[in-house]
């Protein structure tokens, strides 16, 4: 089957290519994608038969990707949510490989594929997915996000983060202590999974309005935040995000 992966995390294509490098008599590996963007123009390029698809990344997430492919193959999901989002995309007919990827389980979904009807796996409703997705990620709530430091993977606790902030493709963590991570995120995943205390107040800032330390107004009605971090990290509000900060504080 040639094969397209789509994924940002150097340990996880290593991971992924070596399981698929055991079955390189089924899978043949065309490309990897780093993002969303290159996702689309790569798939399109090389019509696999088969994608293995991360649902977090840069530029577009894994939902926006599907929707912009002009042909559909079989899609394998891989992420980092627990068993009960793994239950219920497969009780929905897709496939789903929760990550760190385990041999016995890709072993399962190599078996699937040497059954699976084309035709009828690339019916499944995008939007239909795209909401379990979301509604999976409410359900569970999210106490911490995952940060790759060096060869690590690290756990940031929410109420640790002063701020997210998207530097040219990336978008970066900020914490209380003055550390800096690059994450898997775009600014409008993290507007849709973390908890209300975040409020976006530009198009490139979401910060946690529980570490802000005071506010002052601009005369064009815009306004300077200053959090409680290390760095006392100053932050102007976007004019068209400046009313999330003042409907959160009634200002």
């Amino acid at each position: 089957m040639k094969t397209v992966i789509i994924e940002d995390e150097e340990l996880a294509i290593k991971g992924l290519l070596k399981l698929l490098n055991d079955y390189n008599h089924f899978f043949e590996v065309m490309a990897i994608a780093r993002n969303g963007q290159e996702a689309v123009e790569i798939v399109e390029y090389h019509k696999p038969d088969v994608i293995f698809l991360d649902i977090e990344m840069p530029v577009f997430n894994g939902f926006e990707v599907l929707k912009k492919l002009k042909n559909m193959p079989l899609i394998i999901f891989t992420t980092a949510y627990d068993a009960f989002a793994v239950k219920a995309f497969e009780e929905n007919s897709v496939d789903y490989l929760l990550k760190p990827i385990e041999k016995q389980r890709f072993d399962l979904t190599v078996e699937r594929l040497k059954q699976r009807n084309t035709e009828k796996s690339a019916e499944f409703d995008i939007q239909q997915f795209s909401a379990l997705f979301h509604t999976l990620s409410a359900k569970q709530g999210i106490h911490s996000l995952t940060v790759k430091s060096a060869d690590k993977f690290l756990f940031i606790s929410i109420s640790e983060i002063a701020y997210f902030i998207a530097e040219e493709r990336y978008v970066f963590l900020n914490t209380l202590d003055g550390k800096k991570y690059i994450t898997n995120y775009t600014i409008h995943n993290l507007e849709e999974i973390l908890p209300k205390e975040f409020i976006r107040i530009s198009r490139s800032t979401i910060i946690n309005s529980k570490h802000i330390l005071e506010a002052q107004r601009f005369f064009t009605g815009n306004y300077v935040i200053f959090l409680k971090d290390t760095k006392r990290s100053k932050i102007e509000t976007g004019r068209k995000y400046v009313d999330n900060f003042i409907k959160l504080f009634h200002i």
